[in-house]
């Protein structure tokens, strides 16, 4: 490992916990830029002082003027910006990291026209900005040019995970998978679990773990076919009653009819589901969405 001072833009979820894994190896933290209260107590708890030496706390264009690293963990939507304003204070050879799942290398080309190595370096991973994120390990999803690759790959390591090079051209649909499956599945999991409190579970975590960590085993091991329940059955009378039983709750009927259209199709694509029980159950999603139109205007006359 060749060791490596590091500088971090941003102390959110992500940054200190790379931060925290990078000083675990070996990298030394030069410098840390963060100044929400969040911030602050993420960068105390993970990143204490060792042998009476604290982390400093710096500006990000004084963190960015340190160290053989820099590493910019901002939101994807401030990414373009924080590297055109730091263009002016990076080294020739310097090297730049940037945490986003969106994007790749073009939005740090500010600071390659100065002569950084840029690298996209996103952690395929959901973070608490805990000390329960240090022991995770995950794909990292790398775009960058063929000299920096190795390096990369390097660091990679370094934080045990597993390299994925992603081309600049597929990073949204790269990002797209991360957000789709993740950010949508907890919306999913807390809409289930809020049924369950209203069907009258005092622990729906307790009821729902044992079948989605199955349910999540299969997928990930079989694909398409790991797919049970109604629709693939073609029960539609039981959709039908699904439909009604969650009409009152119009977020989460709209998710339920919404994924079950999608399910349709999968199982009627992968052979399961015939033609006309797809058809069938397609017409039932139907009537349910007109009828939730049809009670949301009454509602608004």
């Amino acid at each position: 490992m060749t060791r490596l001072s590091i500088g971090v833009i941003g102390a959110g979820r992500v940054g200190s916990v790379l931060a925290a894994k990078f000083r675990a190896v070996g990298h030394p933290i030069v410098g840390v830029s963060g100044r929400s209260p969040a911030s602050q107590l993420r960068i105390q708890t993970l990143l204490p002082p060792i042998d009476g030496h604290s982390v400093e706390v710096l500006a990000p264009a004084e963190v960015a003027a340190r160290g053989d690293v820099l590493l910019l963990a901002v939101p994807d939507d401030a990414l373009i910006r924080v590297a055109e304003e730091l263009a002016s204070v990076v080294r020739p050879r310097q090297v730049v990291l940037h945490t986003s799942g969106r994007h790749g290398t073009d939005a740090l080309a500010a600071l390659a026209r100065a002569g950084a190595r840029t690298i996209a370096f996103h952690p395929a991973m959901t973070f608490t900005g805990t000390d329960v994120d240090l022991d995770r390990t995950c794909v990292f999803g790398l775009t960058a040019a063929t000299a920096e690759r190795a390096l990369a790959e390097e660091l990679v390591a370094d934080l045990g995970g597993t390299p994925m090079w992603v081309d600049e051209a597929d990073r949204t649909l790269y990002h797209s998978a991360l957000a789709h499956g993740a950010n949508h599945l907890v919306t999913l999991v807390a809409q289930s679990m809020d049924l369950l409190r209203q069907a009258g579970s005092t622990d729906p975590a307790a009821v729902l773990r044992p079948l989605l960590g199955a349910a999540l085993d299969n997928v990930l091991d079989f694909g398409d076919a790991a797919l049970t329940g109604p629709v693939v059955r073609g029960d539609v009378t039981t959709i039908r009653a699904h439909a009604d039983a969650l009409a009152a709750d119009s977020d989460i009927s709209d998710t339920y009819l919404a994924l079950a259209r999608a399910t349709t199709r999968r199982a009627e694509l992968d052979g399961r589901l015939s033609p006309q029980s797809a058809r069938d159950i397609r017409q039932v999603l139907t009537e349910a969405e007109w009828d939730a139109l049809a009670e949301s205007a009454v509602g608004v006359s």
